[in-house]
């Protein structure tokens, strides 16, 4: 039989390119799937299409379920917990995007390498697109091998191109869907790789990732997008965005190897010490970005202690 994955959807206020979606789901060659949705309180048409398409499928098919109507990181973290969900893999998936018809595919077919007790995550890039599904450029192009090192200071694949096995959804759920993390994609990339497990980065996209003005979260490489992130930087907030990732890790610091424990603690403490220490011990924990102007950055923070 073909391995089950269940695809986790998160809805709120989408009913413009909902429909798009769900019909890209429709299209995998990989086709044993059933979908879950959990609607975090929209007030236009987004439940109507959920419904439409559950009477078209069947109940079998597409489960609907209220959402926390706490942000969408805890609506993704509630289905990701949810008991009654059982699956062989789960997709993470936006409600605006369109799939390529290989994307479960190909996420498939390299976690059946992995063995079931080892906690396995699937990522890949993805192309950009703009309302009208037409082709405008692609997300960055990652070099370096995914690292827990990596991942405390970057995510190098969105959310809605993850797929994960049953080890790695152990481990979220050991952990909770109350952590107070910022993104669900980050979270999921530094517990699997933190814990032994292992992340593939896919370079060929899987998925077109639509661009639009009801975007929660873009894809951060325009002018304006590097600007607001400078601003965010200087105010404070990426230091409060480390604070809270490296508390939720603590829930599972048992469970992490004892190199990268040696990281996340080398990591913590320096952003608790004074410059000189502070920047020796950024240096022998390992803590990297992807990219050469991404590390002088990071650098750069480190001086003015805001990370």
């Amino acid at each position: 039989m073909l391995p089950r994955v269940a695809i986790l959807v998160c809805t709120y206020h989408g009913q413009h390119f909902l429909a798009g979606q769900l019909d890209s789901f429709a299209a995998q060659t990989h086709t044993n799937w059933e979908v879950y949705a959990s609607d975090d309180g929209s007030r236009d048409d987004t439940c109507a299409i959920l419904t439409e398409y559950q009477q078209k499928w069947g109940r079998e098919r597409l489960s609907i379920y209220s959402g926390p109507a706490q942000g969408f990181v805890a609506n993704f973290l509630s289905l990701t917990c949810n008991a009654d969900i059982v699956a062989d893999y789960y997709a993470y998936s936006d409600q605006d995007d369109i799939w390529e018809v290989d994307k479960l595919q190909r996420a498939v077919d390299w976690l059946n390498d992995v063995s079931p007790s080892v906690p396995a995550l699937y990522c890949s890039r993805a192309l950009l697109v703009d309302v009208d599904n037409q082709v405008i450029g692609a997300s960055p192009l990652f070099s370096l091998p995914p690292s827990f090192a990596n991942s405390l200071v970057q995510s190098i694949g969105g959310g809605n191109t993850m797929v994960f096995n049953n080890a790695a959804r152990e481990l979220l759920c050991e952990a909770g869907g109350d952590v107070q993390v910022v993104s669900h994609d980050c979270w999921v990339y530094m517990v699997v790789s933190g814990c032994g497990g292992k992340v593939f980065y896919d370079p060929s996209p899987s998925l077109r990732y639509r661009q639009h003005d009801g975007n929660l979260v873009g894809t951060n490489r325009s002018w304006q997008a590097r600007y607001s992130r400078l601003r965010r930087l200087c105010n404070g907030w990426f230091r409060n965005w480390n604070g809270r990732n490296i508390e939720s890790l603590q829930r599972l610091h048992g469970k992490l190897t004892p190199e990268h424990r040696r990281i996340l603690d080398d990591f913590t403490t320096a952003r608790k010490s004074w410059l000189l220490p502070r920047l020796w011990l950024l240096k022998r924990s390992g803590v990297h970005r992807q990219s050469l102007p991404g590390n002088i950055a990071f650098f750069v923070a480190a001086i003015f202690n805001k990370i």
